[in-house]
């Protein structure tokens, strides 16, 4: 799945508008302007479209923890922002699951009810597989049709 699709669809399911989106990104240490951001949610054959690579996304994942939840107080001796993995992996969905999960302070079972909302019947160790850290030994790699699915049952829960 396309980084930009999964914003599109992130924005979509959330309801946000570009000027917060704007904002959600700077919260994420990255500066973007709403053109910008217009550019990013243009549609994939469109020839203008800014491409979104994974240190946006995850910055923009970031910000929207911030936009939902309210800046953290780092502990001491801790970074003001957490380091980016900075991967150039080409699945970047175990991410957006976790990160989303912790933005929208999701518990387990709303994540379940969200895939069940999908069509997607997942069962609560699956779950935890995928929001594991990669390299445990449990890790399950999140596919498209997850995270897709996921991004639907989100549309669903919160736009109805």
């Amino acid at each position: 799945m396309e980084n930009n699709d999964i914003l599109i669809r992130v924005r979509y399911a959330l309801d946000i508008k570009e000027t917060d989106m704007v904002e959600i990104f700077k919260l994420g240490g990255t500066e973007v302007t709403r053109a910008d951001v217009q550019l990013l949610l243009k549609k994939e054959d469109d020839e203008e479209q800014l491409t979104c690579n994974n240190l946006m996304l995850e910055s923009f994942l970031d910000g929207l923890i911030i936009f939902k939840r309210g800046r953290q107080d780092p502990k001491p001796g801790q970074a003001e922002l957490p380091a980016r993995s900075g991967k150039q992996s080409p699945n970047v969905n175990n991410m957006m699951l976790k990160k989303i999960k912790i933005a929208l302070s999701l518990t387990s079972e709303d994540m379940l009810d969200i895939f069940e909302n999908a069509g997607i019947a997942i069962s609560k160790g699956e779950l935890g597989a995928l929001l594991r850290k990669e390299g445990h030994k449990n890790y399950k790699e999140c596919g498209d049709k997850f995270a897709r699915n996921f991004l639907k049952g989100l549309a669903i829960k919160y736009r109805g």
